[in-house]
């Protein structure tokens, strides 16, 4: 399934207003504007368009829902877009709302537009998901510049996406990401429930991770990583090796070329959620540390022994 947003002959927009009900793995952001929201259906490939307050203003194919915004941002005066963003990126099987913390923080403290993108993260493969970012990103009119906060599996996401970089993007903090591969997800691999709910996304963070891997790339710019952990070798769960949130070890969460790095005495789920995270990670988007710059833990390449 590729994330195509060409309209089909007959296709139509339908003006509704309906609050959306559910079913939020099965749909895509694919262009933000404001708090306005184009979206794309995993399976069918149709298009609707959510207002600030997820109601679905019109339903239809890309083009006539774009259209549909146009004439929407001219009855209703809309300004220009301008400033610095935010763009908030989940996990898998979570929805935008498990950042809404994250975001209200990162506009009321630190002055950004947050743009909380949601993707269909059990229903497309992590290409297509990169996909829907770089589509969000090429059309973010009028901001100046970029940064991203992502959860787990966001992170990789992000990652898929940095081939092909916005020059407007210019630091970005990864939460709990499992960047070496989910020794969680590569256990479940073959469990039927965990391949029905994860879906091919959950496949390619564990089985699949070597085909994966090589299109992940090097961030080139300012990036840095919060990872959850209780401090010691055992971790939250014992199903893992070494230190972890209970999901994620933190060994897999560390990449080289991070301007810093730190363990947080939280879980994985929660890790979005902690105060001293929130804070963490405001400090970074502004200054590019996490507590101060004489404590920056940075992940450096490793040094070749000399021929």
């Amino acid at each position: 399934m590729q994330l195509s947003v060409m309209p089909r002959p007959g296709d139509r927009a339908v003006r509704i207003a309906l609050p959306t009900l559910g079913g939020r793995q099965f749909w895509t952001d694919v262009r933000h504007f404001h708090q306005w929201r184009i979206q794309q259906h995993a399976r069918s490939g149709r298009c609707r368009l959510l207002d600030g307050d997820d109601t679905c203003q019109a339903t239809g194919a890309f083009d006539l829902c774009l259209a549909m915004l146009e004439r929407i941002e001219v009855r209703q005066q809309l300004p220009a877009m301008r400033g610095k963003a935010v763009i908030l990126l989940h996990g898998l099987g979570r929805t935008r709302a498990s950042m809404s913390k994250l975001a209200a923080y990162l506009n009321e403290c630190g002055g950004y537009n947050i743009f909380n993108i949601s993707y269909a993260s059990t229903r497309t493969k992590i290409a297509e998901s990169a996909g829907a970012l770089k589509q969000i990103i090429d059309h973010l009119d009028g901001i100046e510049e970029i940064n991203l906060v992502t959860h787990s599996l966001g992170g990789i996401v992000l990652r898929h996406y940095l081939s092909d970089m916005d020059e407007r993007v210019q630091r970005f903090v990864m939460l709990a990401p499992p960047n070496h591969r989910s020794e969680m997800a590569q256990k479940m691999a073959r469990v039927p429930l965990f391949k029905m709910i994860a879906g091919n996304a959950g496949q390619q963070l564990g089985r699949d991770w070597d085909k994966l891997a090589p299109h992940l790339a090097t961030p080139r710019c300012d990036f840095g990583i919060i990872a959850g952990g209780a401090g010691n070798r055992r971790g939250y769960s014992p199903l893992l090796p070494g230190d972890n949130d209970g999901t994620v070890t933190v060994a897999s969460t560390r990449l080289t070329g991070a301007a810093d790095f730190r363990v947080v005495p939280v879980g994985h789920t929660f890790i979005v959620e902690d105060e001293a995270v929130l804070q963490s990670t405001l400090r970074f988007l502004q200054q590019g540390f996490f507590t101060t710059e004489a404590e920056r833990q940075p992940i450096e390449h490793p040094r070749r022994n000399p021929s």
